[in-house]
């Protein structure tokens, strides 16, 4: 009866989510609250919801200060001279734009918003795309596989995603993965590599004069009153110390952002109203993923205390070919890359992984090995219909969503072969007993 009601629970959560029927923010809380009163928990649901909302407590104020963090260090035009020299040393050589591209988008990425990264990365470089001729949807693709990778930092999205529907934290999900992430990475410049002498063959170099040259919009990371580019050294320093700090893992990243955001603001925006200024314009991006990652709570909280996830997991077990079991991790890396194209992050982060996870510990495989699998196949995730800023890449480069995907697709996914093998090579993932 549990299981049952378990998988009716993460269908109709599913469902109403894809189909729009309701926010994901909504049905997470309200769904397994109904489902819960109709399991006859309902003098328990108190307790429960408290629980999980105390396990994400962290994870929540970790993001919330994460993307205030990467917010500002673009208002101060952090990353303005790496536009400026990326622009400088490409000049007409195809294979020297698109492995800029790369550099550039994986560098402005590091705030986790798609949309920023989009807008900075084909504002500035469109233009010369343009004058050599050269494929858009090589542009788009580049930019995309960078944000795949860097959509696994919990301000991301997913990795907070994962940690918070298993209940664990950053040092058990994400900490692991950081060197899979710099393995995709490096990826992502070779696959930039490869496209970039397919269109050297092309089209060829071009020489352009210094008329020619794309100047950088001084406006394009922000807005002009809101530079400092005196401090880009400071803002550079503080975040390369923050970045050692997060691998060395000795303070909670939730700590460690509040203390990195309060003296870039007490040094960049002296001003209290300036201040004030910068944490509202960024404050709307925060509140829509904190809100989620509080709001699972409630939803991993009760999937937990009714001992739902128990049952459906002791289902999954007796369907699951005992042969393949083992290889569960390494499945779900795979796996995930088309359930998080055909369902948003909600869906298969809250209502399957938490499933899985817990079918995968009758073989021997921990939950957080399963969150780390899971966070995978992100960089497919990011060419999903579903995701908004896939739509604006699309207005951006001028291209249809056909054409990106069957471009685009093979790329992605061999990102995710190389994390993969790299997760398994690293012990990151492993194979079960």
């Amino acid at each position: 009866m549990l299981s049952f009601l378990g998988f009716a629970m993460v269908a109709v959560f599913m469902y109403l989510i894809m189909a729009k029927r309701l926010s994901a923010l909504v049905a997470i809380m309200i769904v397994p609250i109904i489902f819960a009163i109709i399991g006859g928990f309902f003098t328990d649901l108190g307790p429960m919801m408290e629980a999980g909302v105390e396990n994400v407590a962290m994870t929540a104020i970790m993001i919330l200060f994460a993307i205030l963090y990467f917010g500002i260090m673009i208002d101060t035009g952090l990353f303005d001279p790496l536009i400026k020299t990326i622009l400088k040393l490409v000049k007409g050589d195809p294979l020297k734009i698109v492995v800029g591209t790369a550099i550039l988008s994986m560098m402005v990425a590091l705030d986790g918003d798609g949309t920023t990264t989009y807008i900075i990365t084909v504002s500035s470089l469109l233009p010369l795309y343009k004058r050599l001729g050269m494929n858009r949807l090589v542009l788009a693709t580049t930019a995309m596989l960078s944000m795949g990778v860097m959509n696994m930092t919990p301000w991301g999205g997913a990795s907070a995603m994962a940690m918070a529907s298993l209940g664990l934290d950053s040092s058990e999900i994400f900490i692991p993965m950081i060197p899979i992430m710099a393995i995709g990475l490096v990826w992502v410049v070779v696959a930039a590599f490869l496209l970039g002498m397919m269109e050297r063959k092309r089209i060829g170099v071009i020489e352009l004069d210094d008329s020619e040259t794309v100047k950088v919009d001084e406006s394009l990371t922000g807005t002009l009153a809101y530079k400092r580019p005196k401090l880009v050294w400071f803002n550079l320093a503080l975040t390369i110390t923050l970045m050692v700090c997060l691998i060395l893992d000795f303070m909670s990243l939730g700590l460690l952002f509040m203390i990195a955001l309060a003296i870039a603001l007490l040094v960049n925006y002296p001003d209290l109203k300036l201040q004030q200024e910068r944490l509202l314009s960024h404050s709307r991006n925060a509140l829509a993923v904190v809100s989620i990652v509080i709001a699972a709570g409630i939803f991993s909280g009760i999937m937990s205390g009714t001992e739902m996830i128990d049952a459906m997991a002791q289902t999954l077990v007796a369907v699951i070919p005992p042969a393949l079991g083992p290889y569960l991790a390494i499945i779900v890396a795979f796996l995930s890359a088309p359930f998080t194209f055909f369902m948003s992050n909600n869906a298969f982060y809250f209502g399957v992984l938490p499933i899985l996870a817990q079918t995968a510990e009758a073989y021997g495989i921990s939950a957080a090995e399963i969150g780390r699998a899971a966070l995978i196949g992100q960089p497919v995730h990011v060419l999903s219909p579903l995701v908004a800023a896939a739509h604006l890449m699309i207005g951006l480069v001028g291209t249809e969503f056909g054409d990106l995907q069957k471009f685009a697709m093979k790329w992605a996914f061999g990102t995710v072969t190389v994390m993969t093998i790299a997760a398994l090579v690293f012990g990151v993932i492993s194979i079960g007993s």
